[in-house]
């Protein structure tokens, strides 16, 4: 237990829910010392205050820019209360103890969400409070600090049972709360500016992040996991289920990644263990929904769909009669909400308001962070070119695009066959490119009925290095192939196409996902 509070310093961005606080510290006789429009706020909710500027003798300055930054204030909180030497140098200066500093900063983020006006933003860093809080913190021995209305009531239930005084293990937990939010305030300006000047890759990077939920365990239950969210919130909304896995999470963002990517208000995504099992862009609802299962309904059992589209009763109704993990809509209309509810397990997902931000991907490993942009580069005919002396008609090059869309987002090597804009057959996540060709076939023929004019796409994820792997696809019905170029055979690639008699298309960009 510290000594008993004395003095409190107030200064305060947010002023809601202080007037308990304000109560419990006129309980107990605490002077309360306090920047300008705090201290209009503390007076109007009838409570007396020192204003800064009396108390330091100093007047606020520089529009407001220069009020706290004073050393009668960090003297009396960074002063040691057991050091005779500190003791003699506040009295010889005629400074005073704080014991309490209760402090909010200029809002910077909230700021950043309503303008892109450069000057705004810059007069919203704050820099004396801050200040105040880290001083406040490292001396947490013996002062403590508040920075969020959610620690007021904890705050006034440790106060009142020490008695006007606050224990040492709370004022170590709020030192520890207080250089979290410094550090992540001041990492949300760093990654404004860092972006502002287009510098992607600084030499020191700081990644920020407001805890979300502490799931059950990660994807074994013998690992630790958390969801964190670079806002104060997620932008999918659950509405229904049992609370979301690690591993329902890794397959959500999967969905969302390709579904995101399809034209806007179609198709269908099924995914299983971060994988695309099927996919469908049909206008129709439910045919897309259809197809996509149809693909390879074995593999979507138990697994996620997410539809880029508002899901309908016949949708609903069709969804219903299979076990799946996750549903994702962009809204769900009321009565195929009804419908789904029925099963109180399944998680319902409305990523309507969700955006495709163009935001760094990390992965974390061994006390390194490997970053890149991500892989959404939008697809256009420029990026592509026709090698083959056949050349596509404007409905197959479409349906080769898609095709290749779909293949970036399988895990390499990737190999995806379609058929009228829905996949029939996906390889994925094999050492050899080879194998991921066999096991698509596998799977085509296992769940299509192929007739003998429906025209079969393939599409690879990177080149095929040698002919068999373009030989195994045609063997078996591919009429048209999607490739990146790059490989010291493409020569010999394209003259087995033309002595094959298929389409080949090149792209220029390659979609390695791992």
């Amino acid at each position: 237990m510290s000594d008993k509070i004395k003095r409190a310093l107030i200064s305060l961005s947010d002023k809601s829910e202080i007037k308990e606080i304000l109560k419990t510290l006129k309980k107990y006789n605490v002077e309360i010392v306090s920047s300008g429009g705090t201290s209009k706020e503390i007076r109007r909710l009838g409570y007396k205050c020192t204003e800064i500027s009396k108390y330091t003798k100093s007047d606020e300055i520089l529009e407001g820019r220069v009020k706290t930054l004073h050393p009668k204030l960090y003297a009396g909180i960074l002063n040691k209360r057991n050091n005779k030497k500190h003791e003699k140098e506040l009295k010889k200066n005629n400074y005073e103890k704080i014991d309490l500093v209760i402090v909010n900063f200029y809002p910077f983020e909230d700021t950043l969400k309503l303008t892109k006006n450069h000057e705004k933003l810059i007069e919203n860093i704050d820099i004396g409070g801050p200040s105040l809080v880290r001083a406040t913190a490292k001396n947490y021995k013996y002062t403590t600090i508040l920075t969020s209305p959610s620690q007021y009531k904890e705050f006034i239930l440790d106060f009142k049972k020490n008695k006007g005084s606050t224990s040492l293990k709370f004022r170590e937990k709020l030192s520890q709360e207080a250089f979290n939010l410094t550090a992540y305030y001041d990492s949300v300006i760093s990654e404004f500016l860092n972006i502002n000047n287009k510098d992607y890759f600084p030499q020191k990077k700081t990644i920020h992040g407001n805890l979300v939920e502490v799931l059950r365990y990660g994807e074994n239950p013998h690992q630790q996991s958390a969801i964190y969210s670079k806002s104060n919130s997620l932008s999918i909304f659950q509405l229904n289920g049992k609370k979301l896995s690690y591993n329902n999470y890794n397959d959500i963002y999967s969905a969302l990644n390709l579904s995101k990517t399809l034209p806007k208000n179609t198709g269908t995504v099924v995914i299983k263990h971060a994988n695309p099992c099927g996919v469908s862009v049909n206008k129709n609802k439910l045919m897309s929904y259809k197809e996509a299962i149809a693909c390879d309904p074995i593999s979507a059992y138990g697994g996620i769909v997410s539809c880029n589209f508002r899901i309908n009763k016949k949708v609903a109704e069709e969804i219903n009669k299979l076990f799946l993990e996750v549903i994702i809509g962009l809204g769900f209309d009321k009565e195929s909400l009804k419908i789904l509810k029925k099963k109180k397990n399944l998680r319902l997902i409305d990523a309507s308001k969700l955006s495709r931000k163009n935001i760094n991907n990390v992965n974390s490993n061994f006390d390194s962070l490997l970053m890149q942009d991500p892989d959404n580069k939008i697809f256009n005919q420029k990026n592509f070119k026709v090698v083959s002396k056949i050349k596509p008609t404007r409905k197959i090059f479409d349906d080769l695009l898609f095709a290749f869309n779909v293949c970036r987002n399988v895990k390499s090597n990737a190999i995806v066959l379609t058929r009228n804009s829905s996949t029939i057959g996906i390889g994925s996540g094999q050492p050899s490119r080879l194998d991921s060709c066999k096991i698509a076939i596998s799977k085509m023929k296992k769940f299509q009925k192929i007739k003998q004019n429906d025209i079969i796409l393939g599409a690879s994820d990177a080149f095929f290095p040698f002919i068999d792997g373009i030989e195994t696809l045609v063997q078996n019905g591919v009429s048209a192939i999607i490739q990146p170029y790059g490989s010291i055979r493409d020569k010999d690639i394209i003259k087995f196409a033309d002595k094959l008699g298929i389409i080949l298309v090149f792209s220029k960009t390659r979609h390695f996902k791992h």
